[in-house]
């Protein structure tokens, strides 16, 4: 799962600001959809309102875990679904939900403004709701007197010794996409390889995003002693200095791009409203609020970015990406082998 916390930890925004809630029985009479989500699913209440108003429908998040745990509760209760709709299986997990027949097919009209480019399946079970890229960070005022890193060579050169915090693949969504990065780069045959160098070169391993960003890395609030952490794209946006200058930055050769879908549950007891929220969550005002509430970025063409991220986090215009398939097949045992090489 993406770490949102990114939101509520440096930019003070709130994750989850849904009117309806899991526990909240819904009016009798009312039409209700239950879309099970993951943890960090947030989006502002007018957009909630605004489609009831427009639908009658309301809309009820069941929060399920992070993306792994959320694609496990979908697969081991596919024969009888804790919703109608599914939002928050990323691209490392799509395949085994597709393999397992957790969605039902349905092609949504909204899918042709941008969401297909991200397409894993011809019969349409899944739709790309947004996108957020991993990528290498760096402090700017760290590196200011001399050269910064810019690719995933320049990490493993001794000049960065002791410089770089990256998270735990086996614990974290980012640090499992970092990973899969670098088998996306140096090949099955060369990442090995390059952790080695990594290691050698002084790379701290922590259990997860927050601790690698709010106490380790420089350019953060923690200040911590390294400047070069694993984190988003997005990420520098929300660290603008008060003349206008971002104080860290993303290095866009070191990013691998994540997708989060979302679908119809296959045996879903109410398909008809349950497509109508699909729908929704590819729409123009659901796409628009993605940002804001999810810091990432929307799957569908033409939304306009926040002022902040059109300066400070462009969408990375080439991420490195593994087939789902692939990553499916190997997830642990990669993760097994980092575990032996790095931490063994």
């Amino acid at each position: 799962m993406l770490r949102r916390v990114l939101t509520a930890a440096i930019a003070g925004v709130a994750l989850t600001s849904c009117s309806v809630t899991a526990n909240d029985p819904p009016p009798a009479g009312e039409r209700v959809v239950t879309l099970v989500t993951h943890d960090s699913f947030g989006v502002s209440p007018e957009v909630l309102d605004a489609f009831k108003a427009e639908t009658g429908i309301t809309v009820k998040p069941l929060a399920s875990g992070d993306a792994g745990e959320l694609t496990n509760k979908l697969v081991l209760t596919k024969a009888n679904p804790l919703g109608d709709v599914a939002f928050g299986v990323d691209s490392t997990f799509a395949s085994r939900a597709l393999k397992e027949g957790v969605f039902a097919e349905y092609a949504s009209p909204e899918a042709g403004k941008g969401a297909q480019r991200y397409q894993l399946d011809p019969p349409n079970r899944l739709h790309a709701v947004d996108v957020g890229d991993v990528c290498v960070n760096i402090d700017v005022v760290a590196f200011k007197d001399s050269g910064a890193p810019a690719s995933y060579a320049d990490l493993a050169d001794p000049k960065y010794k002791d410089k770089l915090v990256v998270e735990d693949p086996a614990t974290s969504s980012p640090g499992l996409a970092f990973l899969l990065g670098t088998i996306a780069e140096f090949g099955e045959s060369g990442w090995q390889d390059y952790w080695s160098k990594l290691k050698g070169n002084g790379v701290k391993v922590v259990s997860g995003w927050e601790e690698a960003y709010t106490q380790d890395f420089s350019g953060s609030s923690g200040k911590g002693p390294r400047p070069v952490v694993v984190s988003y794209a997005s990420s520098p946006s929300a660290e603008i200095g008060d003349d206008g200058t971002p104080r860290t930055k993303a290095l866009l050769d070191t990013c691998y791009r994540q997708v989060e879908y979302a679908g119809v549950l296959d045996g879903a007891k109410n398909t008809d409203d349950a497509r109508k929220v699909v729908d929704f969550l590819l729409s123009d005002k659901f796409q628009a609020d993605v940002p804001g509430k999810m810091y990432v970025y929307p799957s569908r063409e033409g939304v306009a970015l926040p002022e902040a991220w059109t300066k400070a986090a462009p969408l990375p215009a080439k991420a490195r990406t593994l087939p789902a398939s692939q990553v499916d097949a190997n997830r642990e045992q990669w993760v097994q082998q980092w575990r032996t090489l790095v931490q063994g």
